[in-house]
């Protein structure tokens, strides 16, 4: 796999062509490619958001092809794009569970144990005090080629996420590695290291992970 670093302040749109373009040249046999970068600040709104889901401020929210619902990207989060081809045995849902896996993989490194939560797609932190995202998931898989992917929350202000219902999860709350941890991280390292847990992943050998419902996620 070809790990691509961006960098901060990634225009979305210029992202996303990216990824079509490279989508394209992996569905005509090309290797695998993993973006690894930092968005200028962007509401996406995924193929299920609903109206009242929408920035309450009047923020822009770019409609794009990926499942899930209304998130936000930023300064202070990591995002991955993994443009994959995958094999016809690899249904897209385990394909999310795969980069789910490489996420709590990657995060367990950092010192932050996370989990999945069954019904909500992403990777969430569980305790006493409640639940609390800390990772999203939402991609779209084209001509058994996946695009878009993941986002973790590193440290990014939460803000953003005030203005909006994350991910269509009103009862649940957003947090980031650095509040969990009480200390500093930097988001491409996370990058580098969920690189490396992923890449293990894509041999595509059985995988075995707890079987949740996560449709709204996808977008195949």
């Amino acid at each position: 796999m070809d790990v691509v670093e961006l960098g901060a302040g990634a225009d979305y749109r210029e992202t996303w062509a990216l990824q079509r373009a490279l989508h394209a040249q992996v569905v005509d046999g090309a290797r695998p490619t993993l973006l690894l970068l930092e968005h200028a600040s962007v509401y996406t709104a995924g193929t299920s958001t609903q109206p009242g889901d929408l920035p309450t401020d009047g923020s822009e929210a770019i409609e794009v092809d990926r499942g899930g619902r209304i998130t936000w990207h930023g300064p202070g989060q990591l995002v991955a794009y993994p443009i994959v081809a995958l094999p016809d045995a690899v249904q897209v849902v385990d394909w999310v569970r795969r980069l789910e896996e490489a996420i709590i993989r990657a995060l367990a490194a950092s010192g932050l144990a996370t989990r999945r939560i069954r019904g909500r797609a992403g990777v969430w932190v569980a305790d006493a005090a409640g639940e609390r995202k800390v990772a999203q998931v939402g991609v779209r898989v084209a001509s058994r080629a996946s695009m878009h992917g993941i986002a973790i929350n590193v440290a990014n202000s939460l803000a953003p996420f005030t203005a909006i219902v994350p991910c269509g999860i009103a009862d649940a709350g957003v947090t980031t590695v650095e509040l969990e941890t009480g200390r500093p991280h930097e988001p491409m390292a996370i990058g580098r290291r969920f690189a490396a847990e992923l890449e293990p992943l894509l041999d595509f050998a059985p995988f075995t992970s707890v079987a949740l419902d996560d449709r709204a996620a996808v977008h195949a």
